[in-house]
């Protein structure tokens, strides 16, 4: 198959097109088994930020994520008059990783300075040479809507010229009121498909610590060591401390002398108050060093401290000049810009447009996408109760700009603020929720208490139990003023399951509580189950959790075929644990004739079809597993955790199933991409028709 290109090229300077590049990349990586990403000519000296980026982001490597040339070496051949050298060490480059990749994108120079004229003519060139169709980008930024609409007819005439093909016309950065009258008056091309118009985004163009200080060369002195915030502003201490206070915001960056120990002290001591803002990180200039008692106390800010050499205004300057790159952000700006690409772009609009082969692997990242994609097509509601854990606010950041589901964090919220604020996370757009001042804590209350009065709870007992996170969470799933919940982060397994089983209940016709991991293998996904709720399941229990691990499956658009796991395969053993799996076989048979199932049945038999043709030869599921359910639990978390280590699977739950409405378990040793995951997957389960509680 002849590898597809797309050229990313920028029809001015400034465009963002490392923002399409890396859109292009998560909706092409559902749509084909491998992608690339090529740099012709990188920025950088050495390793170039985006390719970076893009391996770290969809699992690539050096062979399918890689530049051609720094910037030098190709300017260094123009002068030689050498451009054909160029063209050919780039074909040669994207042609080695064609080998290996069935699409690729490739993201062009950024047309800069007295040179823009010749690298729009060596993008078109390297366009036509690598067979590549072409992505223009033209930039919106302080335009108009008639001026932008100007642009991209001036942008078609160009590329029509260089005799390029021309994929799709797209404006970024527009401004966030002229992003419709854009749509409005720019007019379509020959093809009369859509351009597509997005909006600048200040989580994108608002720099991080991390980007000011490498731009300034500045050296950390003290304070948080954590980079990853965003500059919102720039304060410059130029003023005595009450009106610097006054003018203090959050996510400011304050500029000051090093010897203004009045502004130092007034700002850390401003960071520890929940009713003053909390900056983003200071900067100190002149080369100053404060006293080693105000050095002291810089040490325990909740901010990360610098020292230039520049004096206040030389370093105001260079601040104002260093702008947000997404190359650079890590995935808080990453998920910003994918969730505006998911907003703006119509995907399968455009994927119409490049007639891609449908892929036949489904990856682990693949599986990943199309779970996000799957939770925001229907847009659900989710809580998390564990407001003081920052990997918690860290995912809920990342939800939000991916624009993923609506979330509500419980918690304190003068203590989620705060750490919040010290850790540099945005909590713009989550809702915060105390549950102990929270006005549904005493209808939350009354509804306990009624349920619960078998149990002689009474309505005190019941406002203190609402108190608990996870009481006061699955109480909305239960009322439905959310959709689901995430817990786990910081409690037991039991801790989150407790009050769904209280209150929540099983489904019609299911008996018992249990879980599943989806397991995402290089080319494939399967279903490990039970393999963290249930110890020593019985037989009618085994059927149980084999007919909902089908179910969740089959959800997460994975065909069911179910091996009911043990240490013998047919007839060929006997025993009580091997009796236990033959006798729930035959309940899944006989509840799910439908459904295909075998057991008992080895690993080994299960998923090799030339074992499975020797033990079990005719068997629909032998050799093609997808569902493997474990007799006990101890089986059942050994054999994930070394699937998931030895064979560097991708482990994502425990998945609960079998409750009515969606609650899910977080372990405690969790990383804010499983809190992303788990998120995601609860609200693609709540997106199913569930049964309310009439009792």
């Amino acid at each position: 198959m002849t590898t597809r290109g797309i050229y990313v090229s920028a029809m001015g300077p400034g465009s963002g097109k490392s923002l399409i590049s890396l859109g292009l990349a998560s909706m092409l990586s559902s749509h084909a088994d491998r992608i690339g990403f090529f740099r012709p000519i990188s920025e950088a000296e050495h390793e170039d930020p985006m390719v970076l980026l893009m391996r770290r982001t969809f699992s690539l490597d050096e062979k399918t994520a890689r530049s051609g040339m720094t910037r030098a070496e190709a300017r260094a051949l123009l002068v030689a008059g050498e451009r054909e050298e160029i063209d050919a060490r780039c074909v040669a480059a994207y042609s080695d990783m064609a080998q290996s990749c069935d699409v690729i994108i490739v993201e062009g120079t950024d047309l800069t300075g007295q040179d823009a004229a010749v690298e729009f003519d060596l993008n078109a060139r390297l366009a036509n040479n690598l067979g590549a169709m072409v992505l223009a980008v033209v930039s919106a930024k302080d335009m108009t809507a008639a001026e932008a609409a100007d642009a991209v007819d001036v942008a078609r005439r160009e590329l029509d010229a260089a005799e390029v093909s021309l994929l799709a016309m797209m404006v970024n950065r527009a401004d966030d009121d002229a992003v419709a009258a854009i749509r409005e008056q720019v007019r379509p091309g020959r093809s009369g498909r859509p351009v597509y118009v997005i909006p600048e985004l200040s989580e994108i163009s608002q720099p991080t610590i991390a980007e000011v200080a490498c731009a300034l060369d500045a050296r950390h002195i003290a304070g948080s060591a954590t980079l990853e915030r965003d500059v919102s502003s720039v304060r410059v201490a130029a003023m005595n401390v009450g009106h610097f206070l006054e003018l203090l915001t959050h996510g400011a960056l304050v500029i000051v002398p090093g010897d203004r120990a009045d502004v130092l002290v007034a700002t850390v001591a401003s960071s520890f108050s929940p009713e003053f803002p909390v900056p983003s990180g200071m900067i100190l200039t002149g080369g100053l060093t404060p006293d080693p008692n105000i050095l002291a106390l810089l040490a325990h800010a909740t901010f990360p401290v610098f020292a230039v050499d520049d004096d206040t205004y030389t370093a105001a300057k260079h601040v104002s000049e260093v702008r947000g790159e997404i190359a650079t952000g890590l995935r808080r700006k990453a998920a910003a810009a994918l969730g505006v690409w998911s907003r703006q772009v119509d995907a399968a609009e455009l994927l119409e447009r490049l007639e891609l082969p449908r892929p036949v692997k489904m990856t682990p990242l693949r599986f990943l996408h199309e779970l996000i994609e799957r939770a925001r097509a229907d847009r659900k509601h989710i809580v998390l109760p564990e407001g003081l854990d920052e990997r918690i606010l860290r995912a809920a950041e990342i939800l939000r700009r991916r624009d993923v589901c609506d979330l509500t964090i419980l918690g304190p919220e003068s203590q989620v603020r705060e750490l919040a604020a010290g850790q540099g996370i945005d909590l713009t757009g989550l809702t915060l929720v105390d549950p102990a001042t929270s006005e549904l804590r005493d209808e939350f209350a009354a509804e306990y208490a009624r349920l619960r009065a078998h149990k002689k709870v009474s309505l005190d007992d019941a406002r203190e139990r609402m108190l608990e996170g996870a009481y006061f969470g699955t109480m909305m799933v239960q009322l439905g003023y959310v959709d689901g919940m995430v817990s786990g982060a910081a409690h037991t397994t039991a801790n989150t399951i407790r009050p769904a089983l209280e209150f929540v209940k099983t489904k019609e016709g299911v008996k018992i509580v249990s879980s599943v991991f989806l397991m995402l293998l290089r080319d494939r996904v399967l279903v490990y189950g039970d393999c963290a709720v249930n110890p020593d399941p019985t037989d009618e229990q085994l059927a149980d959790i084999a007919i909902a691990s089908a179910e969740t499956a089959a959800q997460f658009g994975v065909e069911p075929r179910v091996a009911m796991l043990s240490y013998s395969t047919g007839e060929s053993g006997y025993g009580g644990a091997v009796d236990e799996v033959r006798r729930a076989t035959e309940l899944v048979r006989s509840q799910r004739p439908d459904l295909p199932v075998e057991g008992p049945i080895q690993y080994d038999a299960a998923v090799d079809a030339s074992i499975a043709a020797s033990k079990l030869p005719g068997s629909s599921v032998a050799g093609q597993a997808t569902v493997f359910i474990f007799p006990d639990l101890n089986t059942g978390n050994n054999t994930y955790k070394a699937v998931q280590q030895s064979a560097g699977a991708v482990a994502v739950g425990p998945v609960l199933q079998g409750l009515r409405k969606p609650v899910n378990d977080l372990s405690r040793g969790c990383t804010v991409e499983d809190i992303v995951n788990t998120v995601a997957i609860t609200a693609v389960q709540a997106q199913q028709p569930t049964t309310q509680e009439t009792t």
